[in-house]
């Protein structure tokens, strides 16, 4: 009696890859690696995305801290800044400007 064309192309497929549980086990990873939500190209995007943002963190960090520096050193520094750029004066004295023959021309 002939085989149906079916039978005989399962037939050519090793025994191992023709049992269900492999099959199953291979469509599981399929759909784990290719359609889940949480399949790994997303998981790779999102890998990459936390990288950036832990870089970005890390520089706006740094200049917190340098904008921190710079106030502080104001806040030390303010009458000496107030008085030599801006001319500024206390009650009672006198400002005298004096400009060298240098950076007069």
């Amino acid at each position: 009696m002939a085989k149906n064309p079916i039978d005989q192309l399962l037939e050519s497929i090793p025994k191992p890859i023709r049992n269900r549980y492999f099959l199953i086990l291979v469509l599981f990873f399929a759909w784990m690696i290719f359609f889940d939500k949480h399949d790994v190209l997303t998981q790779w995007r999102l890998k990459n995305t936390v990288d950036q943002l832990k870089e970005e963190k890390t520089f706006y960090t740094d200049q917190i801290e340098q904008a921190e520096e710079e106030r502080l050193e104001l806040e030390i520094n303010k009458e000496k800044i107030a008085r030599e750029k801006y001319y500024m004066k206390r009650p009672g004295e006198d400002v005298f400007i004096i400009v060298d023959e240098e950076e007069k021309d």
